[in-house]
């Protein structure tokens, strides 16, 4: 979705948290390492992996984690696995699972930035257009002039856009989880705040932006386009947009939110509308890798697009994390066994987070927490599954000090 998990963290430093644990949490199922329905037999029981699972959700109050890795190296000796931990559902104790749909909150911006430069490909945009150019008179307002940001800026967060989500209202986003939002309405709340003061500033309003331009350019919903472009060829048949449904239809893990009164709630139900293209899809971790391996394997884009695609910038470490840089739609992060992994992390206030990645070996994972990490030790403690998942077993993994 659109409001980071980072910028959530970063809120939080300055005061107290509010954990709730209820005695199911405390029960919950110990991570468990098991391969995937289709892996080959010598899967390993990949214990480093399980024990940060285990721990995000024993020692960090995280009600459920499922991370799923693929690994389509001709050497490795297991092709799919899954570790997992804690619980889908706290009312009935159901386990997490791999294949429960979440909501992928910011994940939702890698594949609106793949759309845009799928249409840069065919040259029925340019990168570094200004916004004016196809949205007159969409931003002129203060400081901010849709003449000077380029399409290549909205989708690197270097446009000068304020966030709306940094407005006032959504400090209890939970006030507001029903109401149905338009891009244009929540574009225009964002230009009466204050521009951001550093050049990098991570923003869900530059994706809405962006999706307009998908908009004005095709003659169709930038929803639409991602879906004839993206889900539908790649068979994501868990993916989809929930538009004003609060629900998630199929078989999918509840999520939790800690609420104003330091109270643990249930924030399955929203409205997403608020996210649109820059956070309001549904998928699994199985599509989202599908999608990340068709992306970075050149099936979606040409060379020259995913190769801009990965040309990066210092992203705001209060705001991501120390280390990360951002390109067009996707973040790159170190690995403690040397490169670095590209992918991109979501989160909806309702409390799932997701994040799909891919490392220099083409191993992937994806990982799926039904709880927001509240704390910077629990977050770092999420990334370590990470990198854990791209790590563990591999040639180049370190021996630990």
């Amino acid at each position: 979705m659109a409001i980071s998990l980072p910028r959530r963290v970063v809120r939080r430093r300055t005061g107290p948290v509010a954990l709730a644990v209820t005695c199911l949490l405390t029960a919950a199922p110990a991570a468990v390492a098991h391969p995937a329905r289709d892996a080959p037999r010598g899967c390993g029981p990949h214990p480093e992996l399980s024990r940060s699972v285990r721990h995000l959700v024993a020692h960090d109050r995280i009600a459920g984690a499922a991370v799923l890795v693929t690994d389509p190296g001709p050497a490795a000796p297991c092709a799919r696995w899954t570790v997992t931990g804690g619980t889908a559902d706290l009312r009935t104790g159901r386990p997490m699972n791999t294949t429960d749909r979440l909501r992928a909150g910011s994940v939702t911006k890698t594949f609106t930035a793949t759309v845009v430069l799928r249409l840069a490909a065919e040259r029925r945009l340019s990168l570094d257009a200004p916004v004016e150019r196809y949205l007159p008179g969409l931003i002129r307002a203060g400081d901010h002039d849709g003449r000077r940001i380029t399409v290549r800026q909205l989708l690197r967060h270097t446009s000068g856009l304020p966030d709306y989500l940094d407005a006032p209202e959504w400090q209890h986003p939970e006030r507001m989880r029903h109401r149905h939002f338009e891009p244009r309405e929540l574009i225009s709340r964002a230009l009466r705040l204050p521009p951001p003061d550093r050049p990098w500033h991570y923003a869900t309003t530059n994706y809405l932006v962006a999706g307009l331009i998908i908009r004005e350019v095709t003659g169709h919903s930038p929803e639409t386009e991602i879906t004839r472009r993206i889900i539908a060829p790649l068979g994501l048949r868990d993916t989809y947009w929930p538009g004003d449904d609060t629900r998630i239809r199929g078989p999918h893990s509840h999520s939790y939110f800690t609420a104003a009164d330091g109270r643990r709630r249930d924030g399955t139900a929203w409205n997403t509308t608020f996210g649109g293209v820059g956070g309001a899809l549904v998928s699994t971790p199985a599509d989202l890798t599908r999608f990340a391996t068709a992306l970075f394997t050149g099936r979606l884009l040409p060379a020259p697009q995913l190769a801009e695609m990965r040309r990066t910038v210092a992203a705001d470490p209060d705001r991501l994390w120390p280390g990360a840089r951002y390109g067009l739609g996707l973040i790159s992060s170190p690995l403690s066994c040397g490169s670095t992994w590209w992918g991109h992390a979501g989160t909806v206030p309702g409390g799932h987070r997701a994040l799909v990645a891919a490392g220099p070996n083409g191993r992937t994972v994806a990982v799926a927490l039904n709880e927001v990490p509240a704390t910077l030790q629990a977050e770092q403690d999420f990334l370590d599954i990470v990198d854990k998942a791209l790590c563990e077993g591999t040639p180049t993994e370190r021996t630990p000090a």
